[in-house]
């Protein structure tokens, strides 16, 4: 009864858009001896290259036995153009107040000897 299966693989936008990728009928054959017991398979899919970021979304797969529907929690994928920069300004921050430390120390370290003489 559970040898055949579908395998769905889909993704939905952020508009809820659901998008069917690929679909497949699996048939398994059981090997003697291993009849009614639970059973693990793995089948991996390569989604092509995404042409555009209009591909972000959450994608999903899904297996379908006769009367019984499983799908998996999904993975969101974010896709950004080729021009994007990743900004981060944590090594800038660090070095303009490790600088500016610097500076207020030299500071008063020479008031300090100034105002000592």
């Amino acid at each position: 009864k559970y040898t055949t299966f579908s395998v769905c693989y889909y993704w939905i936008n952020s508009l809820d858009q659901k998008t069917s990728i690929f679909n497949s009928t699996k048939n398994v054959v059981i090997p003697p001896g291993k009849e009614n017991k639970t059973a693990t398979l793995s089948y991996n899919y390569a989604i092509a290259p995404l042409g555009n970021t209009f591909s972000t979304g959450t994608y999903y797969c899904k297996v379908k036995w006769n009367d019984i529907e499983k799908m998996g929690k999904g993975v969101f994928v974010l896709i950004r153009d080729t021009g994007y920069v990743n900004t981060s300004y944590g090594w800038e921050i660090l070095v303009t107040l490790t600088v500016l430390l610097a500076v207020l120390s030299i500071t008063a370290t020479a008031l300090l000897l100034w105002k000592r003489k």
